[in-house]
């Protein structure tokens, strides 16, 4: 009598697909909120990046000399590892593009704030913008938009003011720049300064401070931040917006140009967006702000992901969503890097740093080759084998969590290996945690007998140890 499990043609997969269409498979719900539109006189978003990269033109041709001139196995001397140019190749450039070491070196550090040039560990390199420069809007004004993000880092803040005073009027610039918005036209800098006064005013009752570490002696007098004028500050911060092309500044008013008034607008957008949302994501940790995003599709996802960072800093934000990757639900942990993939740059030293770290290994490694310039649909070529086949039980792990059962079958199709049983034979291999389980559910699922008899087998394996 023989068996009537075929031996192999009902077990075999079918061509593999990159593994990250399993997950982007979950996001099926659509947004109910219709896409918000500029306000009205707002140039095209072609018109806006043919601005941009008319002001960043000379950061992107000094770029693209580091790259031709600076590139590996060519003579030369290379950035520092700050990212700052050498005196020499500052001079090498500036005889090559026809400017003086000064110009080089403004372009250089503009073109590292605006993401053409990105500092890895000990070099320096192209970013991905300078790659689609010419072909992908949507990369040029995202990186005029870093710039403007910086702008407190284009110009040097005055050396004579107390760096509390200084960090005072940073933070109290965004409201002076939607004043400016709203106003749609030149404001006098005198009305600007009694607005940065006010809220000035109003972080420092805010804070509430109580003094601590050593206090001055009776009689001794400490700077106090209160005391420093605002009009040099409100004109250094003016001067600086004005130099990245946020506004125009002189006879004692300033005004936004299109590009500065269509990224305040970009702001503003973002955090109404969250505000709105039903589970007010930009009050929420990185791990409920992610949970509130799971049903959303991808477009609606990055939309809340870039509200939420919006209301943060970099630093914490990345921490944040790291320690939500960490926990036990595989769903948070990819979502966790796609919403890294949206910080972008900032956030690779503490990716690459993870990437040690074995339950965040694969993702780690995605994030970083497409943030490296790889084509998504082939980043998945940087993973070992091993490394694949784990990803792959931790995609399933979310799907069974927060999938349903013909979800969990089309996953089998995410899988590198070109037959269930040596799919089943890695898989117990690696030790994913939550093997047995998965598993389990796959065999639940799956129509076919003979395959769900040769998964629930496998699940008592490794659950028997055998």
């Amino acid at each position: 009598m023989t068996s009537r499990i075929p031996r192999d043609s009902r077990l075999r997969l079918v061509r593999p697909r990159p593994l990250a269409a399993a997950p982007r498979a979950m996001n099926q719900r659509r947004s109910r909120r219709p896409a918000p539109r500029p306000p009205e006189g707002t140039p095209a978003p072609a018109e806006l990046a043919g601005m941009a990269r008319s002001g960043l033109a000379p950061a992107a041709r000094v770029a693209r000399w580091a790259d031709a001139a600076l590139r590996p196995g060519r003579e030369g001397p290379n950035p520092d590892g700050k990212g700052t140019l050498s005196q020499t190749t500052a001079e090498r450039a500036a005889a090559d593009l026809g400017l003086t070491p000064a110009q080089v070196r403004a372009d250089w550090d503009t073109a590292r704030l605006a993401g053409l040039v990105e500092v890895h560990g000990d070099s320096a390199r192209p970013g991905w913008r300078l790659r689609a420069w010419n072909r992908d809007d949507s990369a040029v004004l995202r990186g005029w938009v870093a710039l403007f993000d910086a702008w407190s880092l284009a110009c040097p803040e005055p050396a004579d003011h107390e760096p509390a005073a200084v960090a005072e009027v940073v933070s109290a610039m965004p409201q002076v720049l939607s004043f400016l918005q709203l106003s749609a036209g030149p404001v006098p800098v005198e009305q600007l300064l009694d607005l940065l006064e006010q809220r000035v005013t109003e972080l420092r009752t805010e804070r509430c401070e109580i003094p601590y570490g050593p206090q001055p002696e009776p009689g001794q007098d400490l700077p106090d931040p209160a005391d420093a004028p605002l009009a040099p500050l409100l004109d250094w911060a003016l001067r600086a917006l004005a130099s990245v092309g946020a506004l125009t500044y002189g006879d004692a008013q300033a005004t936004l140009t299109p590009l500065g008034s269509w990224a305040v607008w970009v702001k503003l957008e973002q955090i109404c967006v969250a505000a709105q949302s039903p589970a007010g994501n930009i009050e929420q940790g990185a791990e409920d702000m992610l949970r509130g995003c799971a049903q959303l599709r991808p477009n609606a996802a990055r939309a809340e992901y870039r509200a939420w960072l919006a209301a943060r800093t970099v630093s914490s934000a990345v921490t944040e969503l790291l320690d939500a990757a960490r926990g036990e639900d595989a769903l948070l942990r990819g979502l966790a890097f796609e919403a890294l993939r949206v910080v972008g740059a900032p956030a690779e030293p503490d990716v690459r740093a993870v990437a040690e770290e074995s339950t965040l290994r694969p993702y780690a490694l995605l994030w970083l080759a497409e943030h490296d310039g790889a084509d998504p649909e082939e980043a998945h070529l940087v993973l070992t084998r091993e490394e694949a086949t784990w990803l792959w039980v931790d995609t399933a792990a979310a799907v069974s969590d927060h999938g349903d059962a013909p979800l969990l079958v089309r996953h089998l199709e995410s899988a590198v290996q070109p037959t269930v049983p040596a799919l089943l034979d890695e898989v117990r291999a690696v030790g994913h945690p939550r093997t047995v389980q998965v598993l389990v559910a796959l065999a639940a699922a799956h129509p076919d007998p003979a395959l769900a008899k040769a998964v629930r087998r496998a699940a008592f394996q490794v659950h028997t140890g055998g």
